[in-house]
């Protein structure tokens, strides 16, 4: 049986791995669409596929693209359904390799939205993601790993939604923090991920303890887990986070709720 996911006013779903649907003024927004079965995707390998498929999703209106040079952000499926989208946003390495509809975004640069809502724009503010550790080599760029951007939705009478992408940093997470200073909600990708020959096996992702410091640093009262599972490089799980936000006395905050369920969001 597929699962049809209406339209909410404000929620989001984890769809499983970094695939969220994220209902905001009026706009249907799905971040690093994922939708392939399970299988080998290059050196990486997926256990699972999401917990409904792209045409559940329906009509969007924005995918937003972390980074499209690791399969378990943008795989085949997903790469096809962000090019039927009227508008991606990512980073200007990323829209550049991925073409139209793609629109590149540099770190603190941003994207107005017109909302359906008719209460004036979503914006769209791409923020710092370090896909490594801090100390790891970086690119002509600057980058950890490849070009990752995170992103904070805002608009009027809207929550302040933070999407963290693939990154690894509480520094990048504190930045962010010191110029947004009203962050509502955070979906952050917590599973660790870990490649042996990346970085002599250390975290790509936050890790649980990890997740629970950037609640702590943001200041977020919703704080919603993804890309912690569908692959076998992920190092920590669900259990793992919810421990650690238990021991931060962060439990209240985190809303670990089964893939396909709707977190409604409250400003």
């Amino acid at each position: 049986m597929s699962l049809i996911l209406s339209r909410q006013e404000r929620a989001i779903t984890v769809l499983g791995g970094p695939t969220a649907v994220i209902d905001l003024g009026g706009l249907r927004i799905v971040s690093d669409p994922t939708f392939d079965a399970a299988g080998p995707h290059g050196y990486l390998t997926k256990t699972a596929g999401p917990i409904v498929d792209e045409h559940a999703v329906g009509p969007v209106d924005l995918v937003l693209v972390s980074h499209e040079a690791h399969p378990d952000n943008l795989d085949d499926r997903g790469r096809a359904f962000a090019q039927a989208a009227p508008l991606v946003l990512s980073g200007p390495t990323a829209a550049r390799r991925f073409g139209a509809p793609a629109v590149g975004l540099s770190p603190w640069t941003s994207h107005a939205v017109p909302r359906p809502d008719g209460a004036g724009e979503l914006t769209v503010l791409a923020v710092p993601a370090v896909h490594g550790p801090e100390d790891g080599d970086r690119d002509a760029d600057g980058n950890v790993n490849c070009e990752v951007t995170g992103f904070v939705l805002s608009g009027q009478g809207l929550p302040t939604v933070y999407i963290s992408g693939d990154n690894a940093s509480i520094r990048a997470v504190a930045e962010i923090s010191r110029r947004v200073p009203d962050i509502d909600v955070a979906v952050l990708h917590a599973g660790s991920a870990r490649v042996p020959t990346k970085f002599d096996g250390r975290p790509l992702s936050l890790d649980g303890r990890g997740a629970a410091a950037a609640t702590a640093v943001l200041g977020a009262v919703t704080v919603i887990p993804a890309h912690y599972d569908g692959w076998a490089h992920f190092s920590e799980g669900l259990p793992e986070i919810e421990l650690a936000f238990h021991e931060a006395g962060l439990s209240s905050l985190l809303r670990a709720v089964p893939h396909g369920t709707w977190v409604q969001l409250h400003r």
